[in-house]
């Protein structure tokens, strides 16, 4: 008997996942989108794994372009998380007017500077996984590294801080 989606997804909302912004420069734009199945692949090489929808223009500009900026989200990003995973949303650049960030220095991705930590990344391959495409990145640098910053966290469909204390809507 298959499992059904909604119950699905219902058990793995009971998992506490950091937040991310993936962002790919495209050479047009900047192109970008919250992201929370991010995992730690190898120390050697540095590799981690990114899960995208695959039928999604992010995935589609990261296989053209071959490199990316991953920025792990701090406490104080939730509503730039909010603003990256809305449909149709305006150019990357556009959405964090008021938020610090620079571009990485190989792949020219936007990397927040007051994040948890930022990677500069390589794609090394595109790995198909049913309605989702696992990218597997090659960490090329770490451009911010934020020891201090307290992280944003996705749990039960909310960003909550480390306590599990949902955040408060601005």
């Amino acid at each position: 008997m298959p499992v059904d989606r909604a119950e699905f997804a219902a058990a793995l909302g009971q998992y506490a996942a950091g937040v991310c912004l993936l962002t790919v420069r495209d050479g047009i734009d900047d192109v970008g989108t919250t992201v929370s199945s991010v995992m730690s692949v190898s120390a050697d090489p540095p590799l981690v794994a990114v899960a995208l929808t695959s039928a999604g223009y992010p995935a589609e500009v990261l296989e053209e372009v071959g490199s990316c900026g991953l920025t792990v989200l701090a406490a104080q990003h939730a509503i730039v998380a909010s603003r990256f995973s809305s449909a149709g949303r305006p150019s990357a650049r556009h959405l964090l007017e008021s938020v610090p960030w620079s571009r990485a220095a190989g792949s020219g991705a936007i990397v927040l500077d007051d994040g948890v930590v930022a990677l500069d990344c390589r794609l090394d391959r595109l790995v198909p996984a049913g309605d989702h495409v696992v990218a597997l990145l090659v960490v090329d640098a770490v451009p911010v590294l934020g020891a201090g910053a307290r992280p944003l966290l996705r749990l039960r469909g909310r960003y909550v801080d480390e306590s599990g204390v949902p955040h408060a809507r601005p």
